[in-house]
């Protein structure tokens, strides 16, 4: 297991290597930071310009590969740089990691778990009312973007308010102003956490519960699980016992790749319900043709992405001996 590891570990370094080097490409000579500072009344002079170009970092007029060995030497030391308005990165990052992760893994966790469960219970329940109903439900739900599901929900949670009261708080990460002890605290969090993460574990749930139903069928069909029952043990217990370790062995795959498609909806998310995340700092950085702080998100993404890939690689090992034995 620990060879396994370590080269799958090695594997994923030397990719996050060519994804942070070609992020940095493509936002070096894709964003005009020149504009940025050209476009100001009264317009700097030239040698202003190039000296805070270069100041950054972001001087279009030097050779990318120097850009990026410069970059890349100060990020292993742990500077990220500095942002076009000349203040920390690495600050900025900080401040917006934890909202994002806290976003992330809540929804990840809660899309993945639900999914599965829903997908086994389908399958289990294949042709029946509620397998039907499960079938539309995901498929309505996976055929809405991430955004408008947002928009629903928040309209949704207008109309509750306006209704019962001031029941849901879905703007912004927690209410200004609060005072009171940790639970008070704790429980404003949540709050303002239920929307969001509604937004992206629902289309969670509807895409992993497509995967999972079909993974299950297939077991449910193989030869050894029918052998199993007929030596004695329930559908059910056979099932468990042996099947949905086999089952689940599919999905531990399709997570690697699935969550890049969560993070691209927690993007969306945090711009709607007005989390200060990374998300929205990607979306303000573009904007602003920031170099630095689109390669730093970027940066997080290819990590967090590659982080879940190492993660699907060992659930797989486990579940799978063969693979850890390769």
């Amino acid at each position: 297991m620990t060879g396994f590891l370590v080269r799958r570990a090695g594997y994923y370094l030397a990719l996050l290597t060519v994804a942070v080097f070609l992020s940095y490409a493509v936002a070096a000579t894709a964003l005009n930071p020149r504009a940025y500072f050209e476009g100001r009344q009264p317009r700097p002079p030239a040698a202003a310009v190039e000296a805070q170009l270069t100041h950054l970092g972001i001087n279009d007029h030097d050779p990318l590969l120097v850009r990026f060995g410069t970059w890349s030497g100060h990020v292993l030391t742990g500077d990220l740089g500095r942002t076009i308005f000349d203040t920390s990165v690495g600050e900025e990052f900080g401040r917006r990691v934890g909202v994002s992760l806290r976003l992330l893994l809540v929804g990840t966790l809660l899309g993945t778990v639900i999914g599965i469960l829903a997908g086994v219970w389908s399958a289990v329940r294949q042709y029946r009312p509620s397998d039907r109903v499960m079938t539309v439900t995901s498929f309505v739900l996976m055929s809405t973007p991430v955004f408008l599901l947002a928009v629903l929900l928040k309209t949704g949670a207008r109309w509750i308010n306006e209704t019962f009261g001031q029941v849901i708080n879905y703007t912004g990460e927690k209410t200004p102003g609060l005072t009171g002890g940790l639970f008070a605290q704790a429980g404003d969090r949540a709050v303002h956490l239920l929307l969001p993460t509604l937004s992206i574990a629902l289309g969670a749930i509807a895409t992993y519960s497509r995967y999972q139903r079909a993974s299950t069928l297939d077991v449910l069909g193989s030869d050894y699980l029918r052998t199993a029952v007929a030596k004695g043990l329930s559908p059910r217990t056979a099932l468990l016992k042996h099947g949905l370790r086999v089952a689940l062995i599919p999905l531990s795959t399709f997570f690697a790749y699935g969550f890049l498609a969560i993070f691209t909806g927690a993007t969306l998310t945090e711009t709607i319900f007005g989390w200060h995340g990374m998300g929205e700092w990607f979306v303000d950085a573009v904007s602003k043709n920031d170099v630095n702080a689109v390669v730093a998100v970027n940066l997080f993404a290819a990590v967090v992405v590659l982080a879940s890939g190492l993660a699907a690689d060992l659930l797989h090992a486990v579940l799978d001996p063969r693979v850890r034995d390769a």
